[in-house]
């Protein structure tokens, strides 16, 4: 298999593999000939050759033509390429752990439409991180690049097969929708793949029985160019349709889903945001329910990383499961759930990671327990949800900084005495708070890419959150 990159190719590889995916510029620094060089160090990397991989692909323009250039890259290094074509990230997830075989799925989630990337995970839909394979991904691409990707002695097949309905099928057997009260709800696709996946696992699209669910559809046009609004729910700017919609239709509650439809966003009856930290919690608590039920014994496990609220620890606990704090981080928290044995993981970001999806996150999952829990019991959205946010949340904060070590010596010399400082990740201070004081806690983290710190503050009420917060700010800012 022969190919002429340019002289920078090796250049925009380097910058475009990231700490956990592959995320560039179409036709600039993410080309057919860079995808290909990666299809064939993934296949080398994950020792793929005269087996299944796995490739699907989001609605993106540009996603189809580097799915079948990736194809070629790992068909000529020996793989028997499956391509499930246009699909979520979780199915991909869903083929992989189904069948037991590697995955790419190309997609730049909720980035715009001049972006691309891809998502690897090995058999059994296990991440890929910069740590755990995909630096060697990357370096083995580099040696493809200058003379084009060598075929096998034994080039691979190539068929096609569509995993929606078994997908849909799959989710429907975890969660059990259809006892469960009549629920209207308003659902965001932005023009990703939730207008794909929604229908069917929803709705009657994949042949299914239909469920006490009335789905009133905003923006399931599948568009790569995203004409509507971008398709990141966790900006505030990007669910104002939904709140609106909501409110309009007089709905129970409604739900926004990313790009690539791995995450999942809910909002009340009163077009309020549901903190992602409430939803982990509701879904950890059922979760564990559902688990005590079928193991009496021995300890359950649930992680949450460092920056949800502290209501989704006292929730596990509560619950008699054992929470474990992790780090912020896609691949990392699946490594987690696969080392400790964790049934349910839950991220701030809206991430949430179940066993019994072979430990991968899964938004329509986390959704679908959010629509159980809500539809067995009579209180509106709003009322359930305020049960699981008793405390105040800054949200992410992000600034500019240059020099982080001196930052973070100013919080330091700040909060030495009254404070209490963990280095998990990043910088953790819990504040020495006793009696009547309110507790407060901040997590300080710089960014991979970029010279930020990212900023979350949580306190028991309001007013200390704002304290605290803004204090913080003038050390990070000084």
């Amino acid at each position: 298999m022969s190919s002429a990159p340019s002289d920078d190719a090796i250049a925009h590889l380097n910058a475009i593999v990231k700490t956990y995916d592959v995320r560039g510029l179409v036709g600039q620094t993410l080309t057919a000939d860079i995808v290909a060089a990666l299809a064939a160090g993934f296949v080398d990397e994950v020792e793929a050759a005269g087996t299944d991989v796995i490739v699907g692909h989001d609605m993106r323009d540009s996603s189809p033509d580097f799915a079948a250039s990736f194809a070629r890259g790992a068909q000529a290094r020996g793989a028997n390429v499956v391509n499930i074509g246009l699909c979520s990230t979780d199915e991909t997830y869903f083929a992989s752990g189904r069948f037991q075989a590697p995955a790419a799925m190309f997609t730049a989630s909720h980035n715009p439409a001049s972006y691309n990337g891809i998502k690897f995970s090995r058999a059994g839909a296990q991440g890929i991180s910069m740590d755990t394979g995909l630096g060697a991904i990357r370096d083995r691409a580099a040696a493809y690049l200058p003379g084009g990707v060598p075929d096998a002695a034994e080039p691979g097949s190539y068929r096609e097969t569509d995993v929606l309905a078994d997908y849909a099928a799959y989710l429907r057997a975890l969660v059990d929708l259809s006892n469960i009260r009549p629920i209207r709800i308003v659902v965001d696709a932005g023009n990703g793949m939730g207008g794909l996946t929604v229908p069917a696992v929803l709705g009657e699209a994949a042949g299914l029985p239909k469920l006490p669910i009335e789905i009133i559809p905003l923006y399931f046009e599948l568009d790569g160019t995203f004409p509507n609004h971008e398709a990141n729910p966790l900006e505030p700017a990007n669910l104002v349709d939904l709140q609106k919609a909501v409110v309009e239709h007089g709905a129970d509650m409604g739900l926004a889903f990313d790009g690539d439809a791995d995450r999942c966003f809910v909002v009340d009856e009163t077009g309020g945001a549901v903190n992602p930290s409430a939803v982990a919690a509701i879904v950890a608590r059922r979760e564990i329910t559902r688990v005590r039920a079928l193991q009496p014994e021995g300890d359950i496990i649930v992680i949450h990383n460092l920056i949800t609220s502290r209501v989704v620890e006292e929730t596990i606990e509560a619950a008699g499961a054992v929470a474990v704090r992790t780090k912020v981080g896609h691949s990392l928290i699946k490594d987690e759930m696969r080392a400790t044995g964790a049934i349910f993981g839950g991220e701030h970001s809206a991430h949430y990671y179940f066993r019994d999806f072979w430990g991968a996150d899964n938004g329509m999952l986390a959704a679908m327990h959010v629509l159980a829990e809500f539809g067995h019991q009579p209180r509106p959205l709003s009322e359930l949800s305020a049960a699981f946010t008793p405390y105040s949340l800054s949200g992410e904060i992000n600034s500019t900084v240059e020099d982080v070590p001196a930052a973070y010596t100013r919080i330091v010399e700040a909060y030495t005495g009254i404070a209490d400082f963990d280095e998990l990740d990043g910088l953790t201070v819990t504040g020495l708070t006793g009696g009547d004081e309110p507790f407060w806690w901040f997590s300080v983290r710089p960014s991979n890419t970029e010279p930020l710190l990212r900023l979350n503050v949580e306190a028991a009420t309001a007013g200390e959150m704002a304290r605290v917060r803004d204090d913080v700010l003038a050390l990070i800012r000084a």
